[in-house]
């Protein structure tokens, strides 16, 4: 017996063609970007006119001016004014921040008079130039009510005032 030599299956050419083209693939990123675009705006425009019609309307304003203006929310009235006060001791106003919260005490200028607190939480909203006080203190300006700022004018007239921070 002899041996067969291999003999490959004889090859097929492959014939030309026009390359596949994916119908819309090359703009379907695009589209869906705009779609999720639309229904957030069709979202966002529903949300607004249901806020807008779930709103308290003023019966005093005509209905025209109350659907285009936002109503505002009444917010009682405090009367925090700015006092400004001379405290006794500059060292203790450099330790001053606007935004801190202290309380304001008035010593009389005899021994045996005793001190009183005249504001509490008096919120600082502005520390000016402390070093320029010199013996005679530092200013430092306090929000208050109307009333304490009165208290603290008349305490600052005739006490030394000193602070604490809270």
């Amino acid at each position: 017996m002899g041996l067969v030599p291999y003999v490959p299956p004889p090859t097929s050419v492959v014939p030309p063609f026009a390359p596949l083209r994916v119908r819309g693939g090359r703009h379907r990123l695009r589209r869906a970007v705009h779609r999720r675009r639309r229904a957030m705006a069709a979202g966002l425009a529903m949300t607004a006119a249901a806020l807008a019609a779930s709103a308290p309307r003023d019966p005093g304003r005509p209905q025209s001016q109350a659907q285009h203006t936002q109503p505002r929310q009444e917010q009682p009235r405090a009367d925090v004014v700015s006092a400004p006060v001379r405290i006794a001791d500059a060292a203790t106003v450099r330790l001053l921040r606007p935004g801190d919260r202290v309380d304001v005490i008035a010593a009389g200028g005899s021994r045996d008079s005793d001190a009183r607190v005249v504001a509490t939480g008096a919120r600082v909203t502005q520390v000016p130039d402390a070093r320029a006080g010199g013996d005679g203190g530092a200013l430092v300006v306090l929000a208050v009510p109307r009333a304490t700022a009165a208290e603290l004018a008349g305490a600052g007239a005739t006490s030394r005032l000193a602070v604490t921070l809270c």
